[in-house]
């Protein structure tokens, strides 16, 4: 039986401190010299790079919902393929040995799958699931309007209290 002693460990306590040591550092000198203006801009929370206007009931479009059911599905395709991939070897020398066509049905089958999940992708394809241009430029003009408009608002208040 081995001796337990503490002081094998110091190392992984010594690296432990020096690491929380340098991020507190971090943060306490970017406290310390960084600039402290706060506006209502710095102070709004941030949401994936747009502005939280609006009510948050807003729908989203089914675009985003058919890109989510293509990666999922996509995903899935490649959680059969791996397995495949890795046992297909082993099915083929299997096949040589005993004669049953394991490789030949595996392979036959694999091919189906992935021939269902490319006929999927061509469907999606040509139902427009993918095209995002027209949308796009339409939401974009709408995203620009919305915002000219508050900004066209917030010079009429500053313009107002002068």
């Amino acid at each position: 039986m081995t001796d337990f002693n503490l002081i094998d460990y110091a190392p992984i306590l010594v690296m432990f401190v020096v690491a929380v040591g340098f991020a507190l550092s971090q943060i306490i000198v970017a406290q310390l010299i960084g600039p402290r203006k706060r506006t209502a801009i710095k102070l709004m929370p941030y949401e994936c790079g747009k502005d939280p206007v609006g009510t948050a009931r807003e729908r989203f479009s089914i675009k985003f919902y058919m890109v989510a059911v293509a990666f999922l599905i996509f995903d899935l395709e490649i959680l059969f393929i791996i397995p495949f991939a890795v046992g297909f070897k082993d099915l083929l020398a299997l096949e040589n040995t005993t004669g049953v066509l394991y490789g030949t049905i595996a392979f036959v089958t694999m091919m189906f799958f992935l021939a269902t999940v490319v006929v999927g992708l061509i469907y999606e394809w040509k139902k427009g699931a993918f095209d995002w241009s027209e949308q796009a430029r339409a939401e974009a003009k709408a995203e620009a309007a919305r915002l000219k408009k508050r900004e066209t608002a917030a010079r009429l208040e500053t313009v107002k209290a002068a």
